[in-house]
Formats: C-alpha cells, sequence, structure tokens
C-alpha cells in the first residue's frame, strides 16, 4: 500500500495563482496559513491519498522545486503536507496546483476535517472489502464445483457465471486502488497501486479469456481474492495508523468549541473560541474547559490541571493566576480574561508539537526516501523480466503471467515508508501520555548520540517557584518601586519579588521596560533608572554602600546613584531531581550544571545532587560558548533549561528540553517540552529516543528482509498472488505491530503507561466529556447575574 516516485517530466510552475483559483480562494488560503515572520507562511494540506514514503518524496520534491518555497515536510500518519514559504514570491494557489499535477487531491488542512474524511476512508474501505468477500465466497462455491470433477458445460457455464460475478464485484471493490493509479497515470507518474491495480485486472482479464475460450486457467475466484486480501492489508494498515496517531485526535477534542463572553452591560453572548480574542471577559461553569489560555478574575478557581502538569488532584488558583486552554472548572463558575487566542493556547501548541514529531527529516527518513525512490522502475522492470523468463525458459504464458502478477503485488516499499512515521507517533503519544511533548521527531534520533547533559539550576533542577527568605530593609517607595518593577519579568526570581513584595502594589508608572537576558529588567522610573537584577550588573548604577553577598541565591535592586537593597532568594529541588541525576549518571552521561547565579547557591545545589562539574555567575553567551566548546570537542550535548537567558544555549545544544513554565522563548528554542514537576522527564526523554532508535532498526530490517526474500520466491514462481497479497500487506502490519511495542516497554522515568486505564482511557474519558458539554449551548443573550 504505497506510492512510489518515477515520473515522466511533470512541470511545476510557481509564483502566482492560476486560472483554477480565484482572488477569492486565494485570499481564504493566505489567511489559513500561518505567519511565521520575516514574510515566510506555513500552508498546512491534507492529503488523503498519500500511502508511503515514495508519496512523501514524490510531494516533497514537487513542491520544493517551486522557487518561492523553502521546506515542505509530510506526515504520513495524519496525510498532511506543512509547506514553509515566501508569501511575497508565490501563492498558496500554486502549492495545491503543483500537488494536483502530481496525482494527489489536496485540501486546507482542517484536523477535525481530516478525522472525518479518515473515518469515510475506513468505511469505504470496510464496503468494499464486504463486497469482495461476499463475491468471493460464492465464486469459491462455484469453483470447488469445477475442481469436485464437473463436466464440460457445467465447468464452463459456472466459469461464466463466476465471471458475472467478479467482473461488478472488482469495479466496485477495486475502485480504492483503481482512482488512486488512474490519478497517477493522469499526472503522468507511477505509484504502487498502478502495478496493484494491473496485476488484479490482468488476472481477470486471463481469467474471463479462458472463460470463454473453453480454456482450464479461469481463475477468477483468485482474482477476486486476491482484491479480498489486498483490502484486508489495507483496512489493517488504515486502523493500525488510525490507532497510532490517536492521542492527537483525541487531544485535540478537548478544546471547547467556545465560551460565554461578559459584555460591559452585564449580558453574555456565546463566542466560538476561534472568535475569542484576548482581553474578552469568558464565564466558565462548573465542568466545563476553558477554551483560551487567560487569567482568573474570580476571587478564586478550583481546576482539573491534569492535561497540563499530568498530576489527577484539583488545585485551586486565586485572582490573577494564570490558566491554560483544556483545563477543567470544577466546582462553581468563574470569570477568565483571555490573553491569547485559541489557535496559540496551551492546547493548540501541545497539538502542533505532537503533529510535529514526524516532520523531522532524521538520517533513517531519507534512507527510507532514497529506498523508495528506486522502487518504480524497478517492480516494473523485474515484473516483466519475471514474464520473459518464464517464457524463455518454455513455461505457458498463463504460468508466466501469474508469477508477473505475483511480482507486481509482492514488491512494496509500504513497510520502508512507515518505518521511521510510526515509530515517531507512538514515542509522542508515550511521551505525551507522561507530560512531555517533542517539537520534532528527529529529536528521537538525535538522544541515541547524546553523552554529556547540561543543566540550568533555576527552574530547571530547582521548582522554579522561588521565594524571598531574607526580606530587605527598604522604604516605602523602594518595595513599592522594586514591586513594579519585579511585576515586569517573567523570570521566576522577579516573581518571587513580587509576590513577596505584593502589599506594597501601588500605581508607578514605567517607562522604557527591558529585560536583558542573564542580566535582570530595568526601567525608567520618575526620571530615574531603576534595575533589579544580578549583583554585577545593578551595582553598575547604585551608590552608597553595598549589601553583603547572600548565603544563597540573591536578587538586588536599585534606582541611579541610591544603596542597592538585597533580596535573599531560595528555591527547592525539583521531584525526582537527585534520582534522575544519578540515573543519567549511572547510564554514563557526563553531567554539568550551567547557572548564572552566585557560586554558594550554585555549589550547594551539586553537592545536593552529586554532580562534581558546575559553572556559576554565567551569561547566556558564556552558556552558548562553553555548549559550543563541548560540542567542537566531540561531544553531543543535551541542554536543559527553562529561561530567556537559556533560550541561546537550548538552541546551541544539540538536543535540548525546557519546562512548560519557563518563558515562551525558551519552549520554542527546546525539542522537548516537558509540563510536570518531576525532573523524571529528562530520564524518560532520553530512555524514549533508545528505544525508539532500536524500533526504527528492527522496523528497516524487517521490511529489507521481507523484500529480500519475497521478490526472488515470486520471481521463481514460489508465491501464488494470493500469498503475494497476504505477504505484502502482513509486512506493513508487522512494521506497525512491531512499533506498537514502545507501548509495553517499561521505561526510566515513565509513570504513565501510553496505553492503560492512566493513558488512552483517561484522554478518552476527556474526550467524551468535552464532547457532552460542548453539545450544550447557552443563549445567545445571558443575564451575567443568573
Amino acid at each position: 500500500m504505497s506510492c512510489c516516485d518515477f515520473e515522466f517530466g511533470v512541470a511545476a510552475s510557481g509564483g502566482q495563482p492560476t486560472d483554477s483559483y480565484s482572488a477569492l480562494e486565494e485570499q481564504k488560503l493566505r489567511l489559513a496559513a500561518r505567519d511565521m515572520g520575516s514574510g515566510m507562511l506555513q500552508s498546512d494540506f491534507h492529503v488523503p491519498d498519500m500511502h508511503c514514503a515514495a508519496c512523501i518524496g514524490k510531494i516533497e520534491r514537487g513542491l520544493t522545486a517551486l522557487p518561492f518555497v523553502d521546506t515542505a515536510r509530510v506526515n504520513l500518519s495524519n496525510k498532511r503536507v506543512s509547506v514553509l514559504w515566501h508569501g511575497a514570491r508565490g501563492s498558496a494557489a500554486e502549492l495545491m496546483n503543483t500537488i494536483s499535477r502530481l496525482g494527489f487531491d489536496p485540501s486546507t488542512f482542517d484536523l477535525e476535517a481530516s478525522v472525518i474524511s479518515e473515518d469515510r476512508t475506513g468505511r469505504q474501505l470496510l464496503t468494499a472489502l464486504g463486497v469482495a468477500g461476499f463475491a468471493a465466497a460464492n465464486i469459491m462455491l462455484l469453483s470447488v464445483s469445477v475442481w469436485s470433477g464437473a463436466d464440460g458445460t457445467t465447468s464452463a457455464l459456472f466459469h461464466l457465471i463466476s465471471g458475472i460475478i467478479a467482473a461488478p464485484a472488482i469495479a466496485y471493490a477495486g475502485r480504492p486502488f483503481f482512482r488512486s493509479a488512474l490519478k497517477a497515470l493522469r499526472a503522468g507518474a507511477l505509484n504502487m497501486d498502478v502495478p496493484i491495480s494491473l496485476a488484479v485486472l490482468l488476472a481477470f482479464a486471463m481469467s474471463l479469456y479462458e472463460a470463454l475460450t473453453g480454456g482450464d486457467n479461469a481463475y477468477f475466484d483468485a482474482s477476486v481474492t486476491l482484491l479480498f486480501f489486498l483490502l484486508i492489508g489495507r483496512y489493517l494498515d488504515h486502523r493500525m495508523r488510525e490507532k497510532a496517531h490517536g492521542a492527537v485526535t483525541r487531544l485535540s477534542r478537548l478544546g471547547a468549541k467556545g465560551a460565554s463572553v461578559l459584555l460591559p452591560d452585564g449580558t453574555m453572548h456565546y463566542h466560538a473560541a476561534a472568535d475569542l480574542q484576548p482581553g474578552m471577559r469568558l464565564a466558565v461553569a462548573a465542568g466545563e474547559r476553558i477554551p483560551v489560555d487567560g487569567r482568573i478574575l474570580s476571587e478564586s478557581g478550583t481546576l482539573d490541571r491534569s492535561l497540563v502538569t499530568g498530576e489527577s488532584q484539583p488545585v485551586t488558583l486565586t485572582k490573577g493566576a494564570a490558566v491554560e486552554a483544556g483545563t477543567v472548572n470544577m466546582a462553581g463558575q468563574i470569570i477568565v480574561e483571555a490573553t491569547r487566542t485559541a489557535d496559540q493556547s496551551f492546547l493548540a501548541e501541545v497539538v502542533q508539537m505532537m503533529q510535529a514529531a514526524e516532520h523531522g527529516k532524521a538520517r533513517y527518513v531519507r534512507i527510507a526516501d532514497r529506498l523508495a525512490r528506486l522502487y518504480a522502475p524497478a517492480v516494473h522492470l523485474v515484473a516483466l523480466a519475471t514474464f520473459a523468463g518464464w517464457m524463455v525458459f518454455g513455461n505457458s504464458w498463463q504460468d508466466a503471467l501469474y508469477a508477473a502478477i505475483a511480482v507486481l503485488i509482492i514488491t512494496c516499499p509500504c513497510a520502508l515508508g512507515l518505518a521511521v512515521p510510526i515509530v515517531h507517533v507512538v514515542g509522542s503519544n508515550r511521551l505525551f501520555a507522561n507530560g512531555v511533548m517533542i517539537k520534532d521527531g528527529a529529536a528521537f534520533e538525535k538522544m541515541t548520540a547524546v553523552d554529556t547533559v547540561l543543566f540550568d539550576k533555576t527552574g530547571t533542577l530547582t521548582r522554579g517557584a522561588p521565594a524571598v527568605v531574607v526580606p530587605p530593609q527598604a522604604s516605602a517607595a523602594e518595595r513599592s518601586a522594586a514591586c513594579a518593577l519585579a511585576a515586569a519579568s517573567a523570570h521566576p526570581f522577579a516573581k518571587a519579588v513580587s509576590q513577596h513584595l505584593g502589599d506594597s502594589q501601588r500605581s508607578i508608572e514605567l517607562r522604557e521596560v527591558k529585560e536583558t537576558a542573564g542580566s535582570g529588567v530595568e526601567a525608567v522610573l520618575a526620571g530615574n533608572t531603576a534595575r533589579l537584577g544580578r549583583r554585577d550588573w545593578v551595582l553598575e548604577i547604585a551608590g552608597g554602600s553595598v549589601p553583603p553577598p547572600a548565603e544563597g541565591s540573591e536578587v538586588l535592586f536599585a534606582l541611579t546613584g541610591e544603596p542597592a537593597i538585597r533580596f535573599g532568594i531560595s528555591d527547592a529541588l525539583r521531584p525526582d531531581a537527585v534520582q534522575t541525576v544519578q540515573a543519567l549518571n549511572a547510564g554514563g552521561l557526563d553531567i554539568e550544571i550551567l547557572s548564572g547565579d552566585l557560586e554558594a547557591p550554585v555549589r550547594a545545589i551539586a553537592a545536593e545532587l552529586g554532580v562534581k562539574k558546575f559553572r556559576f555567575g554565567m551569561k547566556p553567551a558564556d552558556k552558548v560558548s562553553h555548549v559550543e566548546t563541548l560540542q567542537n570537542a566531540g561531544r553531543q550535548c543535551f541542554v536543559v533549561g527553562d529561561g530567556l537567558n537559556d533560550a541561546p544555549a537550548l538552541t546551541a545544544g544539540y538536543v535540548s528540553m525546557a519546562p512548560s513554565s519557563g518563558s515562551d522563548v525558551g519552549r520554542l528554542a527546546a525539542d522537548f517540552v516537558f509540563t510536570g514537576d518531576s525532573l523524571g522527564a529528562v530520564q524518560l526523554a532520553r530512555a524514549t529516543g533508545m528505544a525508539t532508535g532500536r524500533l526504527v532498526r528492527q522496523n528497516f530490517a524487517i521490511a529489507l528482509a521481507y523484500n529480500c526474500i519475497a521478490v526472488p520466491l515470486a520471481m521463481f514462481g514460489f508465491v501464488t498472488p494470493l500469498f503475494a497479497a497476504l505477504a505484502m500487506s502482513a509486512s506493513s502490519i508487522a512494521v506497525v505491530a512491531n512499533s506498537m511495542r514502545l507501548n509495553l516497554m517499561k521505561l526510566p522515568g515513565s509513570k504513565v503507561p501510553a496505553t492503560g486505564a492512566r493513558g488512552e482511557d483517561r484522554l478518552d474519558s476527556d474526550v467524551r466529556t468535552a464532547d457532552k458539554h460542548s453539545a450544550r449551548r447557552p443563549s445567545r443573550t445571558l443575564d451575567a447575574t443568573a
């Protein structure tokens, strides 16, 4: 069940919309694209008739040949094509036209629509399978009579009746193959369904010829049963891919369809989730899901944040606390102010990261692409050579044709096409069940080469929820100014200062607010520069006496020419931090701590964790320089950090990870993001990467062994077309089944299996709950006090 890449010279023009798309349609396609900045757009298309690695190669090469396309990536599991292109130099319509010219039917990608399309495809395959099975059973009954010694007239009659049954059955049940083959031929290309269709039609045509001429080789039962087995393989392949990709589908359905927006006059109007904008006040009833990221305006609220943290225990959040899309309000109506749109929410980010897991162009994917590219010319040449060889050695043309049909059926690169993406889908689902998201499937492969782990301290090894333990000696004005400046920063230490000085909050106008990574935040306050951050950076503007260094972590605040004041900070280690570091050490990895904090707290954390190598007082450039030095020396660095100051190092690392509680820049720079408090996610990500590497190699071995054994057997006549159909389906199913074994493996750091009562069953329960609540629609106008 795969498509190959053998094209007869399909030209791809580029640049402007063609006549097949109007200016309005082009505008709609552009609106559906994501703005990636710097004039780049990302368009996502649903292409349901892709089947294998060769389809991937054909589409990617066809799109990247366009002068305005930067990259094109195909997600085989959910039939998605993602194209990054220059918006000013080309058109989205030309992208659609190019895919169409290659023999496929693209449409704008929508996850729910793609799920509906896949469900429809499954039903169509099942119906075709039923028709083929019914016809095969009836023809087989007639064939038994022929085989039992029926006389010539009866045998000829039964052959004709079998042909009458077989013709409409093949015409209907063979449509999934015939349509795909016809599209490919019209596009001037060959795909896997071309030899399959050719084999089925040749088997039927030969049987029809024999029946009409009174021959003995009318095997209508074989031709219909062949189609029946092919459909079994394609349907099982479809269902297993659907199973592997199920977590993304279920997760996408957890988002609320909309919310009641509280208006200034006290009434509420229902808005779809896509129409919600930052600043809107949303009324979320008990049991409903929060549709977009926001912050609580009510005095308090009890929420189920298991989607975010992995912990099933509800938590109580107070006024001003941030909440994420997909979390559930457990008790009483709360008012939430939207801070992001639905497509920028936490839930949307998680779905995008999980979908992106299959897009990475790892080394194994490139190998599969090259092998699949050779398939099309090879299979037809081998089938032709088989037919010619049998004829040369004196065999009948019927026997030679049956051997050629077996070759056409049995040679299939489908297993190669599934070898990598299915493992990545299952691996990303396993990680998601444990609160870890992966942004690029290539990160799995990178994990297998890691030999050094570099940890940031604050917010990474520690919880990132520090508290002020040594309050400063400061005036009310200084406390108020420090509180205002701390509120302008997302750094955990600044949050601790802001929380500590909450009772000092008053209206203060800050101008020219600027946060410097690795140093702190500064602003102009009543004409004077104010700074909050590192000791050396703050002391550059301070005057008067210098506060003594703290025994632990600290933050300083000062106005220009004024004495600095000091906040002593303390932060606890994350759960499992000690066990995780010990396990990584036991696995032969070199561990280092890179921190911008003072020596004393960094040394104390290193001693508690048993880490011998640590560096303190490091700025972002220092961290990047150290990472590059290690990698230039041949080390492969796994960087784990959370803050704005860690983003350059996360990007410089061979592979990287960040907590979801960290800065937006840090999350965007990382390959993995973990949502819980436990640092065991680091160990789990590495263990999953190692396991996926083993499974990918096993899948390649299965695919190559199948072709090396099956093709020679078919050429020498040891395999019938029926057995070839079974073998072809079995090779794909074996690869998918082998990949699914990852769900059963016991991986270090894993607390929740990918399947079972706490994995998929929990997601299914959440989806049912979400569907139940989304079915409830408030009236168009409601009284806010009702």
